[in-house]
């Protein structure tokens, strides 16, 4: 019987590893039989620095357009020995569109020269390549950019240097690009509400290679390139850690030393304050810059940074000098977790939630996009495509609006109350239309080195120390630090969709602290599903361009970042809404001390407060339609 098994299981290996073996050599018989296939080029930037660059283009004599991808990941088509087919893959579905598919590695990447920072700086590097692809011979002139997260990041900031064969772009996931657009003060993902989120300290321990790593000799020619390419990745394999083990660090300066990592660009931004001048001359989009190429934007609910993109849609709809430019901004928003649109199912899950079918042609969708804008078809994009497509989970559908949020929301007040005991979930914490008028505040204990903590959430990026998507939020209502504000049951469905705007009246005994905020869908049966978050660091409570503390006794207007979402409440759903001082690892833990927090090791625990009254009404507005 054990040597059948063991035979059928051997039989089993060898049938997967021949299938995927064919499978290799197949797509890459495919793609050469209708591509030229050009590796390992080493395209020049203005200061000499060359960067890696393969470029796969239809066999004709007929000039073609270019979808460009530029990225900081590895793309080389080897890896451990074997010949890796992902780039393949995408590179002969552009080709058999019609398209020069070209993808490059930004400066210091792998096996492109120079230095490496965040966003592949200098722009200027993004400005050269669009240069050089316009002056080849097989070259119409008009290139698209594409790609997801880090692939994107950098498309918005070199938009606005305006080259004139940047014809259109599709940017997906690429709030880690945005540096301020509005009321929006990240930094690319590094800050909300002035305080660290954390998926960065865990993503450049895994990204960063060191300034020690091993280089190719200057000069190397492409023949010598392509042959060391099959042994030679230059991937560094960092070894796996307890991410959640490795946050918890304190003082989180010391992070990436602590977990052995390369800390170089580490070293310099995590000491930077939110409106430090040096966010500002790298590679990031602020809303300063003007942006006027056509943009088709993918957003999802429970990515780090649904907020800001949406926000970034809205500016440049509304302020570009162009109006062509205005009126070719086209938006989706998915109910997915960071760059998982394409992986939707019949039954999509996020966290513990199903939200139901939420797939959508999006390989049909980008093709036209490209086709109209880089062939200069005349096609039914715009007659087709709505100008907002997004997700409203809930009542598990797509919905379309001209705009967003959709014209015919309505921003509803709730307000907090309670008897003073809203803490945990079995507290007497009221959120209702009406406004109370006697105050009877709520505190609870922050104490940083017991922080509440992230469970589910919008978040990526953070390994073993955050799972993103929707979780039941009963269990974390326990604590005594968590205020909890829950709505009867409604009478009437509704649907909420749009910018959540909050408002808390606080007062604390600690010099400085954070509050945070998380808006939850709560089910007949008690299930509640977190749906987003946000936190304000109450230092920055007047602006990021000053610190202003806190005074025992006193009480203080604090304003936190909108959150975003689009959730049918059904009838008998409740909603509701957590306040505490802590969602860590998701967010930095403010040690509460006044100081610099990111050089410190040992908290002060603060007695926080949340008012709610007719002189301090702290509420949330809920965009309802």
């Amino acid at each position: 019987m054990k040597f059948k098994l063991f035979t059928s299981l051997v039989v089993l290996f060898l049938f997967v590893s021949t299938h995927s073996l064919y499978a290799q050599e197949d797509i890459f018989k495919k793609l050469e039989e209708i591509a030229v296939v050009d590796q390992k080029v080493m395209m020049p930037m203005r200061d000499g620095v060359r960067l890696a660059t393969d470029i796969y283009r239809p066999k004709t004599d007929a000039k073609v357009p270019i979808i460009f991808s530029r990225t900081p990941y590895n793309f080389n088509s080897w890896g451990d020995g074997e010949q890796k087919t992902r780039t393949a893959e995408t590179a002969y579905d552009w080709v058999k569109k019609g398209y020069a598919y070209v993808v490059q590695n930004e400066r210091g990447r792998y096996f492109s020269e120079g230095e490496w920072d965040i966003l592949g700086v200098p722009l200027t590097d993004g400005y050269d390549a669009f240069s050089w692809m316009k002056n080849q011979t097989w070259s119409n002139g008009k290139i698209g950019a594409i790609g997801c997260s880090s692939t994107a990041e950098w498309q918005m900031a070199v938009a606005a240097l305006d080259h004139p064969s940047f014809a259109a772009m599709v940017p997906q996931a690429y709030g880690a690009g945005v540096g301020t657009v509005g009321e929006y003060y990240e930094q690319g993902n590094w800050y909300r509400g002035g305080a660290e989120q954390l998926l960065f300290f865990a993503w450049l321990y895994g990204v960063e290679h060191d300034k020690f790593k091993p280089r190719i000799p200057a000069g190397a020619t492409q023949e010598d390139l392509i042959r060391i390419s099959r042994f030679y990745d230059l991937a560094p394999e960092n070894p796996e850690i307890d991410m959640f083990k490795a946050l918890s660090h304190l003082p989180i300066q010391d992070m990436l030393v602590n977990m052995n990592g390369k800390r170089e660009i580490f070293d310099k931004m995590v000491r930077r304050t939110p409106n430090h001048p040096d966010w500002f001359t790298g590679g990031l989009y602020h809303d300063s810059m003007e942006i006027n190429i056509p943009s088709f934007w993918f957003a999802s609910w429970y990515d780090v940074s649904v907020s800001p993109n949406l926000a970034l849609f809205n500016h440049v709809r509304n302020n570009s000098k162009d109006l062509k430019t205005r009126d070719n901004q086209y938006l989706v928003i998915a109910p997915t977790l960071h760059c998982r649109y394409t992986r939707a199912t019949e039954n999509t899950m996020v966290g513990e939630r199903s939200v139901g079918d939420a797939r959508l042609d999006y390989d049909e969708q980008i093709t036209k996009w490209f086709d109209l804008w880089l062939k200069g078809d005349a096609n039914d994009f715009k007659t087709t495509t709505p100008r907002v497509q997004y997700y409203t989970m809930g009542s598990n559908k797509w919905q379309s609006a001209n705009e967003w949020p959709p014209a015919d929301t309505k921003m509803v007040t709730y307000y907090l109350n309670s008897g003073g005991k809203a803490n945990t979930g079995s507290g007497d914490g009221i959120l209702s239309t009406k406004k109370p008028k006697k105050d009877n505040p709520d505190t609870f204990t922050y104490d940083p080195m017991n922080p509440v903590l992230s469970h589910g959430g919008n978040v990526c990026c953070t390994g073993n120390a955050v799972e993103g998507g929707a979780f039941d939020q009963r269990e974390m209502e326990k604590r005594e630090d968590i205020l909890v504000y829950t709505t009867e049951p409604l009478k009437e469905g509704v649907e909420v969709s749009g910018f959540i705007e909050a408002t808390l009246f606080v007062s604390s005994d600690a010099k400085d602290t954070d509050f945070t905020i998380k808006l939850i869908d709560v089910y007949p049966d008690g299930t509640a599903y977190n749906l987003d978050e946000t936190i304000q660091r109450v230092r920055y409570r007047e602006g990021y361009d000053k610190e202003v503390f806190m005074e025992k006794g006193k009480v203080y207007k604090v304003d936190l970042t909108p959150m975003s979402t689009s959730n049918y409440f059904e009838k008998g759903h409740r909603i509701r809404i957590e306040v505490s001082s802590s969602n860590f690892p998701r967010f930095a833990r403010n040690l509460n001390t006044g100081g610099k927090n990111y050089d410190e090791s040992e908290g002060v625990v603060a007695k926080n407060t949340v008012h709610h009254s007719d002189k301090y009404s702290s509420f949330i507005k809920l965009p309802v339609r």
